[in-house]
Formats: C-alpha cells, structure tokens, sequence
C-alpha cells in the first residue's frame, strides 16, 4: 500500500445497481432484525471505500509475476481478528513480524516478495457447528466478532448486524496504521534491527540479526555508490487480504471504477474463498467471479482436476494473469501424494494461476487439554511437500498463507523455542485456530528462503 498512487475519482462512494442472484449461501449468520440489518446494509454501503482500484490492480500485476514464477508471496496474519486486539501495538509487531519474514525470504531467494496481510476484515470464521452446548446450554457457535462475541451468553452468541460497522471501522483504523508504517519510514530497509526489538530473543531472532548486519553493509554500500534510492527504500508494498465469507459485509462494499465499470470488492485488496463455501453453485464463488480484485480459492486433498477446472472457468474465463490463484490446505500427511497428482492432471492451465500453500488448516489436532494446536514440524513438513510436488510437476511454488501473529503465544508446538503440549494452554490467546508466535514465524522464513534458494531435497 505504501507506494500505490490512488485515483479518488476513479470509484463510486457505492455501487446499488448490482443484482445479486438468490444462489444458495453457506456458512451466513441469521440476523434475527430484518428492518436493523437492512439500516445497516445501507449505511455500509454509503461508506468510503476501504482500498482502492487502482491497489487492486497493482496487486494483480504482482501476482502474475507470482504465476510466471519470478516472485513468492507471503500472506499472513491473524486466524480471525477481534475487535478488542485491533490495537497499536498489535498491528505493529505483527507487521513487523511480516516485514522480517518477508526480507528473509528477498535475501536469502534473491527473488521479489509480494506481502500480504491476513488483516484489516479477517473478522470471520466458518464453523463446523450452528450451536456450542456447554454444560447442558446450547448456544449459537462463535462465528467470528463481525457476527458475535465469544462469551457464552445469549446475548454475546446473538447475531448483531451492528457488529458488520464496528468491524468495517475496525478495519479503517488497522489500514489507516498500515498505510502509516509501510510509507512514513517504519518500513525502512534501513530499519531492519529495529524490527527486531522487543520480541523476545531466540535462535531465530539471532540469525536474523547475522543477516540484518550484512543487510546494512550491503544498503550502506549502495548508498555510497549513489545507486540506492533512499526514498524508495523508506517505503514498502502491503496489501491486504481475509476470507469473503460474511456476502452481508462483501456485497455493500462493492464499488464500480467509474473510469472502466468494472466492479471491485473495495473492502481488501484481495479476497479469498475457503473449502466450505466453494460450491460451484452457490453464492461464494458466484460473487467473486464478478468482482474484479485478484481473488484465491482454497483446496483441500479432495479437490481434483474436474472441479478446479470449473472453478477456473467460473471464476477466471479469460485467465487474466494474476487474477487467481489456489491456496493449497492438504495436510503434511497427505500433500505429497496428492498435490502432485494434481498438478499433473491440469497440464499447461496449472501455470495460469498462482499456487500457494496454507500449512496450518490441514495439521491441526486436539491437546490433552484440550486446546486446537498444530505441530511447527507438521507445517514445515507440508511446505516442503509442497515444493516437492511443484519441483515433479515442473510448476512454480508461489508462496505460502500462514496463521501467525506478533506476540509470543504458545499456541502451536515445536519450533527451536521447544514449546511442547504442556505448555500450549500458558500464552493461549486464539479466539479460533492456533497460530504461529513470532519465533516460530521467522523460523519458518528462514527454512522456505533455504527451499526457494536451494530446492527441496
């Protein structure tokens, strides 16, 4: 965000004339107030827009570079975003947390890094179950904080379209910080030591220090040459991103550019549908197809040929470069008998879109006591099945879609940090899925950078 020159007149304040067909919609909140949630929907509607067309495209452009395999992109940030974290100094560390991992990735690859947070609108979640039942009570499940609160009271569990406003100005104030770090000098490749500070030290931390100095050598180098450009060093691309799940929160913040009348989903730059709402049929995929942001599809080991060359003509007639991409969620277990197959199967229309692997959602398991966690070695293990498959398939790898955060929670095992089963429940903070701490995030950095570098072996 933090280089895109924005034309304010080329987007409507809100776009009405869009007649959405009456598709079958999976995974909706059941507002209980028709007359309230309408008054919503209109004054969503009648708000600015989020990001811009203009963001969008560019997005696009760097995600074709992604499908032509001479860049990587990195997405990532919060399982599903509360209101009540949307603070400054969460934001911070976690984006701090992206521009480390993101410059491990440029340096050690030597190839260009397309960043994208899962933030700014991730207030969503799908659920296996339409009701929680604790103690003999049963209650409607947490569904994200756009749709209700997570104590388990009736009136927190009720479905409030109120919570569709506070989570779109939760999502200006996060951007409004973003676009404030990424182009008023925090971003700094100058800066890289000071992204370190105030996370807590470990093996990670100290190697990305060690590249940190060599970093400064080589700026300091430049600079003495006349050839850097200390502007354009001050400054970075970020984007943003989260699952349209919620069409009662997606469908308002559609705008039409006024320069081409095409229409763009002005709530993220880029959007993506997950495995339970990607039915061929239904509203999900049937809103995305008209939208004209960069957009991804998940897949989970089910997913065959037929069904992901559907989604491309559905969603993708014209294989615009850039537009699609398919984030891969198949589990360490199974990737590597899967995946390959896969891309095999699709032959030359495997290379028209981009590919990016989520390591988090299929290696997820139950601890003794009983928190959701996930193994760092099952993560690393799936991305690493994943290069394998696109190294057999002569496909490009495009990048990887974690669950992370900034704070040193213990939320997921494994790692150099050695957090085990029992000490899961000690910082656990996920109101969802558990996520990678800081550690473990520039941990992973360092071991893709060496698979981009080298290959998998």
């Amino acid at each position: 965000m933090g280089v895109v020159s924005i034309d304010l007149t080329g987007l409507a304040l809100g776009t009405h004339d869009v007649d959405w067909p009456d598709l079958a919609a999976l995974q909706q909140p059941t507002w209980g107030d028709p007359v309230a949630l309408a008054q919503t929907l209109s004054v969503l509607a009648s708000y600015p827009p989020l990001v811009f067309a203009g963001e969008a495209d560019q997005l696009r452009e760097r995600m074709a570079q992604v499908a032509a395999g001479n860049a990587f992109t990195l997405q990532g940030g919060d399982c599903a975003e509360t209101l009540s974290e949307v603070t400054g100094p969460n934001i911070r560390d976690r984006i701090k947390t992206i521009l480390q991992m993101a410059v491990v990735l440029t340096y050690g690859a030597g190839m260009p890094i397309v960043k994208v947070g899962r933030m700014a609108g991730q207030f969503a979640k799908p659920r296996s179950q339409d009701t929680e039942t604790r103690d003999g009570v049963t209650l409607p499940a947490y569904r994200g904080d756009m749709v209700n609160g997570f104590e388990f009271t009736p009136e927190a569990r009720r479905h409030d379209p109120e919570r569709l406003l506070r989570s779109y100005h939760a999502s200006s104030a996060t951007l409004n910080l973003v676009r404030g770090f990424t182009s008023g000098g925090f971003a700094d490749l100058r800066s890289v030591h000071a992204w370190n500070r105030g996370f807590i030290k470990g093996p990670a931390q100290k190697r990305y220090e060690q590249m940190a100095n060599e970093i400064d050598r080589a700026v300091r180098f430049l600079e003495a040459s006349g050839v850097a450009d200390a502007e354009e060093m001050r400054r970075v691309e970020f984007y943003s991103a989260h699952e349209a799940l919620v069409l009662d929160y997606e469908r308002p913040m559609v705008r039409r550019d006024h320069r081409t009348g095409l229409l763009y989903d002005t709530s993220a730059h880029l959007l993506w549908i997950g495995e339970r709402t990607r039915d061929l049929d239904g509203a999900h995929l049937d809103f995305i197809s008209r939208i004209h942001n960069p957009v991804a599809i998940k897949l989970g080991p089910g997913a065959d040929r037929d069904t992901v060359l559907a989604i491309m003509d559905k969603v993708d007639p014209d294989r615009i470069p850039g537009r699609l991409s398919f984030i891969t969620r198949m589990g360490a277990q199974r990737i590597r008998d899967v995946l390959p197959a896969l891309l095999t199967s699709l032959g030359e229309e495997a290379r028209r879109v981009s590919w990016i692997c989520d390591p988090m959602h299929g290696n997820t398991f139950t601890s003794p006591g009983g928190f959701k966690t996930r193994r760092f070695e099952d993560v690393v293990e799936e991305v690493r099945g994943f290069f394998a498959a696109h190294a057999e398939a002569g496909t490009h790898p495009g990048g990887i879609h974690v669950e992370l955060t900034g704070n040193d929670v213990t939320e997921c095992v494994g790692g150099a940090g050695e957090i085990n089963l029992a000490d899961v429940g000690l910082r656990y903070e996920t109101l969802c899925d558990p996520r990678l701490n800081h550690q473990q995030s520039l941990e992973l950095a360092f071991l893709v950078a060496e698979m981009l570098e080298r290959g998998v072996r």
